[in-house]
């Protein structure tokens, strides 16, 4: 999962140097933090937030196929 949302990420930005996914793996959820270059956080939080309601949904669904739960927190 974690190299899902890395793929996605730096597939969204200028600089993929500066993404960091970090992983946190609680009883019931999987959080993965996200940051970004400054210049880069518009790109993956979108317009209206669409970018990253689509990258959480998308883990969502992956989590659900190995019957966990997860989601993404985009850190500024």
């Amino acid at each position: 999962m974690l190299e899902l949302v890395e793929y996605i990420v730096r597939a969204l930005v200028d600089d993929p140097d500066q993404v960091h996914v970090n992983e946190i793996e609680g009883e019931t959820v999987a959080v993965y933090e996200v940051s970004v270059a400054e210049e880069d956080l518009g790109k993956v939080i979108g317009k209206g937030g669409r970018t990253a309601n689509a990258i959480r949904t998308i883990v969502k669904a992956a989590a659900m196929k190995r019957e966990k739960k997860a989601t993404v927190e985009i850190l500024s």
